[in-house]
């Protein structure tokens, strides 16, 4: 009965760690000050449009530019729309198992916010 206890105490406590940088992922998305603009992340069908206009770089030119300022791996990438502008917001989890949220400007291929 015991093995049972501690088997389910660390589940709920593996479930809870991987909750957390999903919830603070989606706090990038929707700024907290008062009068910001909120992110709009674009779906399959919106980002397919947005690809085909050949003015965005290739993902994987906006993860090189997010890792060259935080080493790690980028374990999740979104397209979302920032006001007038497109943006990759990637987070990425440093080798020292920090999580960090990188934004890009989709349409540069440069940093413009982060850590």
């Amino acid at each position: 009965m015991g093995c049972m206890r501690y088997a389910l105490r660390f589940a709920v406590a593996g479930l809870a760690v991987f909750a957390l940088p999903q919830a603070r992922a989606d706090e990038a998305v929707r700024p907290a000050t008062a009068g910001a603009e909120t992110m709009h992340c674009l779906d399959q069908k919106e980002r397919r449009v947005e690809e085909e206009t050949g003015h965005l770089v290739h993902l994987g030119a906006a993860m090189r530019v997010a890792r060259s300022r935080m080493p790690g791996t980028v374990v999740r990438a979104r397209l979302c729309r920032n006001g007038d502008s497109l943006v990759y917001v990637l987070t990425v989890l440093a080798r020292d198992g920090k999580v960090a949220r990188l934004t890009v400007d989709a349409v540069k291929g440069t940093l413009v916010g982060g850590l």
